[in-house]
């Protein structure tokens, strides 16, 4: 803590404060009882508050009735007590706690809240049912865990904020009631009674980001704009996202990707280095989306070890093994491969392995061991020929004992598949080097992915992010965006936007929204881009992710103070929950059964 509370009738001091400088002084200190032992006669408290704790002791000789008291207190307590700071004998040093070589030799207590018995023990950092933690989220935070997730969360958002305050950004809010916008993810709809004194059936939508506001904020001069914002999307949860999360959103006028991606730089290496996260220093390389959906099947990829897709099409074109021939005859189809080091796998985890692969959309996984002969063990090794075979561990670079997977498919498909089964490896192997980290920028994303079925295209990135390249070919058109890799993670994205209204409108026909619909949705934006746009770009940092990894925790619900279940659910206050039928008929609304 950086100062002493102001004193008052609960304290004076901080639980951690009193340390063996205070020797010998008064203090009084509050907050909640964390361990209680009774000695039979001495009774030692953990006293608990945010800095940390102290060991309290109630002599029955001097305490008088605080030890009275003190006998009946239960864990998670809350009391003020007031006594002496005495050292403890050397022998009962704590060196774990700041507090350790002293005691607070009590003469008086006050109970002011007492506490029933918490649904599980605050005071072990053991796995408990994370159910029963969101269910009382309140207890879950008073654990250290918590404690130092929710403080780390505080450090790297002040960090955040000094470094672009020294830049010259502007903190601005913008609405949470807005209007409902394509960007590649459902709304949440807010219906409303009376906005604008329009008929019912009228809706709101939460912000799935502040995209069109903070470019209006562009033309309208700030030149430079930044929120740590709350943003809305309603799809599945995962371990790395949530229904709603945390972003920080940067806008810049008069810039290139090179400035934006600069400014992200400073800002997470003024995060990293307060933090003391050892990664690589900046500028941080960069990457093209096709290089990275080519070598690692991602284009989030986790670099910090070393197993690569190659292409295997080559070195199987004349095989007469249909799985390759057929997938060899298609027009996107290819024949991809990673070599996985050496490594022994039960048959049980090759099958679990090739259901893996089909989960990511796979027809089959090809599996083969290469010997001490040179030969494969493979299911499908009498299918080809001593040419191919010796391709395929050329292209590979294998040796004896490597184990290799195959897949034949779609590249698309052969390159999701291989990329999530090497992550799978690094997992079962420990393939990731402890305590190493690695940075990356991915760039030159294509600009639009067409529907095999339909033909229609759509946005990659968002229908505002700048093209590069000819328009009347939608197919060879890279984006002016940037994502940014930690660890196989991102944890940031952005792009350069349109500024030009023409262009903006050719994106949306494109995308199939024809012109009226598109004055409808975006009219206000639209119009705003004939008054003189600068160009300008931006890029959002997710919060909770970052925060995450610097913690070293694996889901973001354990940096975030009060989040959704997986399933969406808060099991906390009960939401989502039915509304009363007044409730509904005000908005005109009405429930359909079945």
């Amino acid at each position: 803590m950086k100062h002493s509370p102001k004193a008052n009738g609960f304290r004076d001091a901080w639980a951690a404060e009193l340390t063996s400088v205070r020797t010998g002084q008064p203090a009084r200190v509050a907050g909640w009882v964390h361990r209680r032992r009774d000695h039979g006669g001495l009774i030692f408290i953990d006293l608990r508050d945010r800095s940390g704790l102290v060991q309290l002791v109630f002599h029955p000789e001097s305490a008088g009735d605080a030890h009275a008291v003190a006998h009946d207190l239960r864990s998670e307590d809350v009391i003020t007590v007031s006594g002496t700071v005495v050292a403890r004998d050397p022998k009962d040093f704590n060196p774990k706690l700041a507090t350790g070589e002293i005691e607070l030799n009590v003469e008086a207590i006050e109970l002011l809240a007492d506490s029933e018995t918490p649904p599980f023990q605050i005071d072990d950092d053991g796995p408990v049912d994370e159910n029963l933690r969101l269910r009382y989220r309140a207890l879950d935070i008073r654990r250290t865990p918590m404690q130092e997730a929710l403080a780390l969360r505080h450090r790297v958002v002040q960090t955040m904020r000094g470094v672009l305050d020294e830049q010259d950004f502007l903190e601005i809010e913008t609405p949470f009631l807005t209007r409902s916008t394509p960007e590649g993810a459902r709304d949440f709809l807010v219906p409303t009674r009376t906005a604008g004194n329009r008929e019912p059936g009228q809706f709101y939508a939460l912000p799935q980001s502040p995209q069109l506001f903070k470019q209006l904020l562009m033309i309208g001069g700030i030149e430079r704009y930044y929120q740590i914002v709350r943003c809305f999307r309603d799809e599945d949860s995962r371990a790395d996202r949530l229904p709603e999360f945390t972003q920080l959103d940067i806008e810049m006028a008069f810039v290139t990707e090179d400035d934006v991606m600069g400014l992200l730089e400073s800002v997470f290496t003024a995060v990293f280095d307060g933090e003391r996260f050892d990664v690589p220093a900046a500028p941080w390389p960069r990457v093209s989306w096709a290089e990275a959906m080519r070598r690692w099947g991602s284009d989030r990829p986790d670099r910090r070890f070393g197993i690569e897709l190659h292409d295997l099409s080559a070195a199987v074109a004349s095989s007469e093994f249909q799985v390759f021939s057929g997938a060899l005859a298609a027009a996107s189809g290819a024949v991809l491969g990673v070599n996985a080091g050496q490594c022994e796998l039960p048959r049980s985890e090759l099958d679990a392995l090739t259901e893996l692969a089909k989960q990511h959309g796979a027809k089959g996984l090809v599996w083969a061991f290469v010997q001490e002969d040179g030969t494969l063990r493979s299911p499908i090794a009498k299918f080809l020929s001593e040419a191919e075979i010796a391709a395929i561990k050329q292209t590979l670079s294998a040796q004896t004992g490597d184990v290799l997977f195959i897949v034949a498919d779609a590249l698309a498909t052969a390159r999701q598949v291989l990329g999530a089964l090497r992550l799978e490896f690094a997992r079962r192997f420990e393939l990731v080097p402890a305590g190493s980290h690695d940075l990356h920028w991915v760039v030159e994303f294509p600009m639009f992915a067409q529907d095999k079925e339909t033909g229609e295209w759509a946005a990659e990135h968002h229908p505002f992010t700048a093209p590069t390249g000819d328009l009347s070919d939608p197919g060879s058109l890279l984006s002016r965006s940037y994502d940014l890799v930690l660890d196989g993670s991102e944890i940031g994205g952005g792009s350069i936007r349109i500024h030009r209204q023409e262009i903006q409108k050719r994106v949306f026909e494109i995308i199939g929204l024809e012109a009226e619909e598109a004055q409808k949705r975006f009219g206000f934006l639209l119009d705003a881009l004939k008054y003189g746009a600068p160009p300008h770009g931006g890029i959002a940092m997710g919060i909770d992710r970052l925060v995450s990894i610097l913690a070293g925790r694996d889901n973001i619900r354990e940096v975030i103070a009060f989040p959704k279940a997986v399933s969406g659910a808060d099991p906390l206050t009960g939401a989502p929950a039915p509304v009363d039928d007044l409730q509904l008929r005000d908005l005109g609304l009405r429930l359909r059964s079945g």
